[in-house]
């Protein structure tokens, strides 16, 4: 299935997505690395100037240029999502976003989370930064630049951001951990028929 969602998002937008179909995201999304995840989860301080609940955020540290106090996107490419994976549960449950992106899969954790709070975790292609860039028609804001320019909360304005494939779905489901059970159980069937 190949899906377009726009933010906000409701779980009734996502329900009937699973693990490997396509998304394209317009909206607003907002990057949010290590440092913003420790700031929600640890500290509980929260984004002043844009709501996550039924909303994206993008593991990514963009390349961003500033310029008259205008900032444009030059580059914004996916951050390796297992990074994350020690807060994303509770990220999840304490702002109530639905939509999370990143590089790669995320673990258990977070597949729990998805499905007792009905978000889902989509990979972006990694190598890609440009094609992100492309998706960004403005930069509507920015919070915790404190952290610096990567790990800074970057407020995005985008349209067909994509192509996401649904690593984990609603019910919990697992793309890429179920990938590593099957690529393990392959490799032992191999490594039998060879004794």
């Amino acid at each position: 299935m190949i899906k377009r969602l726009h933010t906000p998002i409701s779980y009734e937008d996502i329900a009937d997505l699973r693990i490997g179909d396509v998304v394209y995201l317009s909206g607003t999304i907002s990057t949010c690395r290590d440092a913003g995840h420790g700031r929600v989860v640890r500290d509980g301080i929260f984004p002043q100037t844009v709501d996550l609940k039924d909303g994206a955020i993008f593991h990514a540290g963009p390349i961003v240029q500033e310029k008259e106090g205008e900032y444009r996107m030059i580059s914004v490419g996916p951050t390796t999502s297992r990074r994350m994976e020690s807060l994303e549960a509770d990220f999840i449950r304490k702002t109530g976003v639905r939509l999370i992106v990143g590089k790669g899969g995320m673990m258990d954790r977070t597949a729990e989370a998805c499905r007792s709070m009905g978000a889902i975790h989509c990979a972006f292609p990694g190598g890609c930064a440009i094609v992100a860039a492309d998706s960004v028609n403005r930069i509507e804001g920015v919070e915790w630049l404190d952290f610096g320019m990567p790990e800074a909360l970057w407020i995005l304005s985008v349209n067909d951001f994509g192509p996401l494939i649904v690593s984990i779905d609603v019910c919990g489901n697992n793309l890429f951990e179920n990938n590593k059970a099957l690529f393990s159980r392959r490799l032992a069937e191999f490594k039998k028929r060879d004794e």
